[in-house]
C-alpha cells in the first residue's frame, strides 16, 4: 500500500485527510446537515458500542486505520471549502483485494458533480495504486442521489442485501453496486471527464 497521507484532486474537487484544524468547519457541516443525512447515516444497534466522542478522537482513529491499511478517509473540499467526506473502507488484500466506498455531502453543494468526481478519484486510486480488484458501493434502494452517482460511473448492480446495515435506528436493505479492475476501463475519472457529466 502507498504511504499515507494521500491527496487527490480534479478541478475544484480536492480530497485530503481530515485535520484537527477542520474541527469547527466539520462540526458546523454535520450540525447543519443533520436532517439531510439522517436517512443515510449509520447508527449503532447495540447500546454498549462506542464511537469516538470528540472530533480529535475521530481524526486520530482515522489516521490509525489509514496507517494500518484498513480504511482511507478523505475530507472533500470544493473550491477549497470543506464539503463532505468519503471513505475507502473494509480494505482487504490477498486473494480478495476489495474495498467499499461510503460518503456524505453538504446539502448546499449537492448536485454540482462533486460526489461523482470524488468517487472516481478514490476508485481510480484504489484500482491503479492500491491494486485492488473489487470496489463496492452499497446504498439504500430509495437513495436516488447515490444511485445517480453509481450510474454515472458505470458501477454494475449486483443485487439486494437484506437488512445489510444499521441506518437511522434500524436494519436497512441496501443495493450493492460493483466496479472491478476488469470493468473499470477506461479509468473512472477519465470516463467521467469524457462524458462531461453533471449532477449529484
Amino acid at each position: 500500500m502507498s504511504q499515507w497521507p494521500v491527496q487527490l484532486q480534479h478541478g475544484d474537487v480536492q480530497l485530503r485527510p481530515l485535520k484537527l484544524s477542520d474541527r469547527t468547519q466539520w462540526s458546523e457541516l454535520r450540525t447543519r446537515n443533520v436532517e439531510w443525512l439522517r436517512k443515510w447515516d449509520a447508527t449503532l444497534p447495540m447500546a454498549d458500542e462506542s464511537v469516538p466522542v470528540t472530533f480529535g478522537a475521530m481524526v486520530r482513529l482515522l489516521r490509525k486505520e489509514a496507517k494500518a491499511g484498513r480504511s482511507l478517509s478523505f475530507a472533500i473540499l470544493y473550491q477549497g471549502v470543506l464539503a463532505g467526506q468519503i471513505t475507502l473502507g473494509g480494505i482487504s488484500y490477498g486473494s480478495l483485494r476489495a474495498a467499499n466506498i461510503g460518503y456524505w455531502i453538504d446539502e448546499r453543494v449537492a448536485g454540482r458533480g462533486i460526489m461523482p468526481t470524488a468517487v472516481a478519484l478514490v476508485g481510480d486510486y484504489a484500482i491503479a495504486v492500491l491494486r485492488l480488484h473489487r470496489i463496492e458501493i452499497n446504498l439504500r434502494p430509495e437513495n436516488e442521489a447515490s444511485r445517480r452517482v453509481v450510474d454515472k460511473l458505470g458501477f454494475q448492480y449486483e443485487g439486494r442485501r437484506v437488512a445489510y446495515l444499521h441506518i437511522d435506528g434500524d436494519w436497512r436493505d441496501h443495493d450493492c453496486y460493483v466496479m472491478t479492475s476488469t470493468t473499470a476501463e477506461p479509468a473512472l475519472m477519465a470516463a467521467l471527464s469524457s462524458r462531461r457529466l453533471k449532477g449529484t
